[in-house]
């Protein structure tokens, strides 16, 4: 039974993150409309407006959001330029407060792949656009990117910005407890998940492995003092399937 678990998840995650599906759909007469309206619960918009108008509907019902603008895997600097463009003219636009309203971004919608140090500096120059109290959240990404983004995580707490950056661990990878204890004493926000990549090696099955090295991990953060947040599962897109009372709710702008 756990065989045909994880075979499963194998076929759906690569069905969902399948360029030459999505460029499929597109094609289809009205495919990107339907597309749109299976996703549009998961997605609050298509423009800054929209997705703004979401977070103030959820900051108003009580709960804190997280704005994403939706991409990964960019490889082209101009156009990751053209992202923290973007990025930073949403920082400006968060409605109050601060506390209550962060940012989230994926390293390789910052070409991380391309040249680290230079993604470390648009992180950087996101994390010095927010207010005292908001953080820009980095998201995870499968483990063979998880030196990379730690590496610039770290650079970028280094410069005096630790207070404005928020990272995720991945309980499910056995690297996690050495990351943890590396961002809390950094004193990076930690965003524990359990995660949903398919990992080839270094990872614990998904079941109840996973789950008891979420609960060890959140049991020894929370001994420790560090500051944390728990969700279910990794998201490749960063969008929310529903918010919590308590916990941030992911916002995505398409």
């Amino acid at each position: 039974m756990m065989r045909v678990v994880g075979l499963d998840r194998a076929v759906l995650f690569r069905v969902a993150t399948s360029e030459r599906l999505e460029r499929a759909v597109k094609t289809l007469p009205w495919g990107e409309a339907a597309a749109w309206r299976a996703a549009s619960r998961y997605v609050a918009g298509r423009s800054r407006d929209q997705a703004l108008a979401a977070a103030t509907a959820l900051l108003g019902r009580g709960h804190a959001v997280s704005v994403d603008l939706f991409g990964e895997r960019l490889s082209d600097p101009e156009a990751a330029d053209r992202v923290l463009e973007q990025y930073v003219e949403l920082a400006a636009s968060l409605p109050p407060p601060a506390s209550e309203v962060w940012l989230s971004v994926d390293l390789t919608h910052l070409a991380l792949d391309t040249d680290a140090a230079v993604a470390a500096d648009r992180l950087a120059t996101i994390a010095r656009a927010l207010p005292t109290g908001r953080r820009v959240q980095v998201g995870a990404e499968d483990a063979d990117r998880c030196d990379a983004i730690m590496a610039c995580v770290l650079d970028v707490a280094a410069r005096g910005l630790a207070d404005r950056l928020g990272a995720t661990v991945q309980a499910n990878l056995l690297r996690s407890p050495a990351d943890a204890d590396a961002l809390a004493d950094a004193r990076v926000h930690i965003r524990l998940v359990k995660g949903a990549y398919i990992e080839a090696t270094g990872a614990h099955p998904h079941g109840e492995a996973t789950d008891v090295a979420f609960l060890r991990l959140g049991f020894g953060l929370a001994q420790r003092g560090a500051g944390t947040e728990r969700g279910a599962g990794a998201r490749r897109d960063g969008s929310g399937a529903g918010p919590a009372p308590g916990h941030p709710a992911c916002v995505a702008q398409g």
